[in-house]
């Protein structure tokens, strides 16, 4: 499988020169099959630059995998452009938790007043997975789903396929836990092994201390995570709006002191906008 990311920001999309080599973009995921079949991870404004690229590669058969509603995980959907073209068709997974369904949750953004072109006029046929909470195929992708300890819920995701596997826990906080949310334990037992963990690591040490039980984990706590899990490759992800360029290679490096501190072999790095990983 061959993994893309569009968009590795937290919270809010943010534009500069010091966001210059992780990105601005918010969360969003492109998975390629081995047989070039399009998986999405979560619709934030990274999935504008995605779209621009599938009509440029004429794709018009496209999975969309949700995490949860909060904003920067759906807002870029309005402007992924594959959606206005009749020949696209879309086929979304995910929990709907407070919506009444998993449509409703990319609705929103398109209500009036904040959008000018209603969902009604979405030319895509967009058709809706009845698998939540338990394991499902998308064609020879295996997807196996986790609750998530994050406010209003949310869903993470193991990928496995031809025996690789690709964990991602975004919007994870490890050390407390929200209604619906499991135990660090579990968390560690679902991404035993891994091949590629990708895990919310939004904050340090210092800064939850004014941020607990917002729905984010420390980096501390997600290397702890990948360590025990015995994951092969590791990103943080999730980075925080204010987090530059040079402060997201200082947690990098904090980390893989702590790894090679504990002999572990695995490998760490923070997410970055456009880059590609291969399993």
């Amino acid at each position: 499988m061959l993994i893309r990311c569009w968009g590795a920001r937290g919270s809010i999309a943010v534009s500069g020169q010091e966001y210059l080599a992780y990105g601005g973009d918010t969360t969003c995921i492109e998975i390629r099959t081995k047989d070039d079949d399009i998986i999405i991870i979560d619709a934030g404004s990274g999935i504008r630059r995605l779209g621009n690229a599938l009509l440029k590669e004429n794709r018009q058969e496209i999975s969309l995998v949700f995490t949860h509603a909060h904003w920067d995980h759906i807002l870029g959907f309005p402007f992924f452009k594959p959606i206005y073209f009749s020949k696209t068709s879309i086929t979304m997974y995910g929990c709907p938790f407070a919506q009444n369904s998993i449509q409703d949750l990319v609705l929103k953004p398109m209500n009036p007043p904040y959008f000018p072109i209603k969902f009604d006029e979405v030319k895509a046929a967009i058709r809706t997975g009845k698998e939540c909470t338990t394991r499902f195929f998308i064609k020879s992708m295996e997807v196996v789903p986790i609750l998530l300890s994050h406010p209003n819920q949310g869903i993470g995701y193991k990928f496995i396929e031809d025996g690789k596997s690709f964990v991602f826990l975004t919007d994870n906080e490890l050390t407390y836990r929200h209604p619906g949310g499991l135990l660090y334990e579990d968390y560690a037992a679902f991404a035993r092994g891994a091949d590629l963990l990708i895990h919310d690591a939004e904050y340090t040490p210092e800064e939850y201390r004014r941020t607990r039980m917002w729905g984010h984990s420390t980096y501390v706590d997600a290397l702890r995570l990948a360590i025990d899990a015995g994951v092969k490759r590791f990103g943080l992800f999730h980075h925080n709006q204010d987090r530059s360029d040079g402060a997201v290679d200082g947690l990098v490096a904090a980390c893989r002191d702590e790894i090679e501190r504990r002999g572990s072999g695995v490998e760490c790095f923070a997410t970055a906008r456009d880059q590609e990983i291969r399993l």
